[in-house]
């Protein structure tokens, strides 16, 4: 049966945080709440694969195949529009077959699940990767790793109006800058491409030497945009998805003093990011930023022991 999705623009809230770090650097810090858009489809990964979703649509595409590691937010979004919209989903993994809370959710989503090893994962920039998945799953549109691409960077574009119509209600005629994570710098990317006077701090959940910048750098001249109005922050803190002790405190203290839920691999990195570049004065007094939660608590699970059945949330 070829894809077909509804007409659906979800909204997400915008919250001031107040936190004893952000009043002693005398910054104002706002967080676009992309985590509560949807308890499934939820952060950024919609406005990431709302576009090629439409493109598949289009083109009456029997299905979606697409890329992630065990605990990939983004084959999690996919799996679970897959069975809102009703399309075939197939998820290609990194690594050796193991269970994690997330690849039992994209089972009971009805992802199908191809484990490809280290290896065959690394193939996945060659240009002949795709063939034989696609002569496999005839009819399916092929989606890069975490919606990488112009059109996932365009569809996040969306998410600067979103805030910009929400300013008035939390006191704001206007703001500075951006801040959130950077894992493939498509939805920085696409902020960019959509705010054509704020400057956008990437905190970089990945080591440099993962080509985010490049990657950025790529889309935007896809894009013809010649300014360069961002920076890539080093957040990594060691590596893709290594939680140390003063990482996990930080996540604990923030969620009990200003009630904001966060996750490890994104969102507490970059936070933690903020609160060091302000505790370093490199914020002008008087600053006035917007955090974007780009969502993903499901995969706090694996990583900080919760054990919340994210396919019934």
């Amino acid at each position: 049966m070829p894809i077909r999705i509804a007409h659906w623009r979800p909204q997400a809230p915008l919250q001031v945080l107040e936190l004893p770090w952000l009043e002693a650097a005398g910054v104002e810090l706002a967080c676009l709440r992309l985590d509560l858009v949807d308890p499934l489809v939820s952060g950024n990964k919609w406005f990431k694969l709302a576009p090629y979703l439409e493109q598949a649509a289009a083109a009456g595409a029997q299905g979606v195949i697409s890329l992630g590691g065990a605990h990939s937010n983004h084959l999690h979004a996919l799996a679970a529009a897959g069975q809102r919209f009703g399309f075939a989903t197939v998820g290609l993994l990194r690594g050796e077959a193991r269970r994690t809370p997330t690849t039992d959710d994209l089972q009971h989503m009805g992802m199908a699940l191809h484990w490809l090893g280290y290896g065959g994962y690394r193939a996945r920039h060659r240009p002949d990767f795709w063939t034989p998945w696609l002569a496999r799953y005839s009819g399916f549109q092929a989606i890069g790793e975490g919606g990488l691409g112009l059109q996932g960077a365009r569809g996040c574009s969306a998410l600067v109006a979103m805030a910009e119509a929400q300013l008035a209600r939390i006191g704001w005629h206007d703001f500075d800058a951006w801040w959130l994570a950077a894992g493939t710098g498509t939805t920085l990317a696409g902020l960019v491409l959509g705010d054509g006077r704020r400057r956008v701090f990437g905190a970089l959940a990945v080591p440099r030497d993962h080509g985010v910048a490049e990657q950025v750098a790529m889309l935007l001249d896809e894009a013809g945009e010649a300014q360069r109005r961002y920076r890539l922050i080093d957040a990594a803190r060691g590596g893709f998805a290594r939680l140390d002790e003063p990482l996990r405190q930080f996540i604990l203290q923030t969620e009990q003093i200003g009630h904001l839920p966060l996750e490890p691999v994104y969102t507490g990195k970059a936070l933690m990011a903020l609160r060091d570049f302000c505790e370093r004065g490199q914020l002008a007094r008087g600053s006035r930023l917007i955090f974007i939660h780009t969502g993903g608590l499901q995969g706090r699970r694996a990583l900080m022991g919760a054990d919340a059945n994210y396919t019934q949330v």
